[in-house]
């Protein structure tokens, strides 16, 4: 299958330095080199790179043929794990929240993320506030970045299905490399197919979430 190959473990690694990289040197071009007579244009940037990004991903879920059969021969009962790993998220996120002093709807919206940094980020820096689409970037880089750190111990310690939920929504690319590996390979149609639906899921939940003010 090719998508636990050599290259996608290298590309899986590669990421590990580039996210943190990209957001430093942004930090630093923001600070001291963007003129403002850029920095206007960067909303129409970010909205367009959202679509792209929309669109892309569809086209790559739409080419899995082989893994939508099966999930089909699998049937409803492989739904479960993303469901649990969709409701742990946001019960945790809900919980920070409260320690932190963050209204339910906000913490809840930038956990519903699933480690998806670049559209959450994005989703809620257009439809609520500047502020805590960074917050939901950060947190979501931060769920990928120790995804790579943690999942060995959990494939070990606790077993091989719940190596694929610290990924999340980044199942299905950046970390599965490391959950094959650890996991075995054997898990990499589950990882995928989970990441997948959660991946689908973060569009509706993050806006319906950040709308729930209760």
């Amino acid at each position: 299958m090719p998508f636990h190959s050599d290259n996608s473990k290298q590309a899986g690694d590669d990421m590990t330095w580039l996210i943190p990289g990209s957001v430093i040197l942004g930090l630093a071009l923001g600070h001291w080199l963007m003129p403002d007579r850029l920095a206007e244009h960067l909303d129409a940037i970010t909205r367009t790179a959202l679509y792209l990004l929309l669109f892309g991903i569809g086209i790559d879920l739409g080419r899995q043929k082989e893994v939508w059969r099966q999930l089909w021969r699998m049937g409803c009962k492989i739904l479960m794990l993303p469901a649990l790993i969709a409701i742990g998220s946001l019960a945790g996120a809900a919980v920070a929240g409260w320690l932190l002093g963050l209204p339910f709807h906000e913490a809840t919206a930038i956990g519903a993320g699933f480690g998806w940094y670049s559209l959450s980020g994005v989703l809620l820096a257009e439809i609520y506030n500047v502020e805590t689409g960074a917050l939901a970037f950060m947190t979501n880089v931060a769920r990928e970045l120790l995804t790579f750190m943690v999942v060995p111990l959990v494939a070990r310690y606790i077993g091989r299905f719940s190596a694929v939920a610290p990924g999340g929504a980044t199942a299905m690319d950046t970390t599965l490399p490391v959950v094959t590996r650890y996991a075995g390979t054997e898990m990499a149609v589950i990882a995928f197919i989970t990441g997948s639906v959660l991946s689908t899921l973060v569009p509706i939940l993050v806006p319906f979430l950040i709308k729930l003010k209760i």
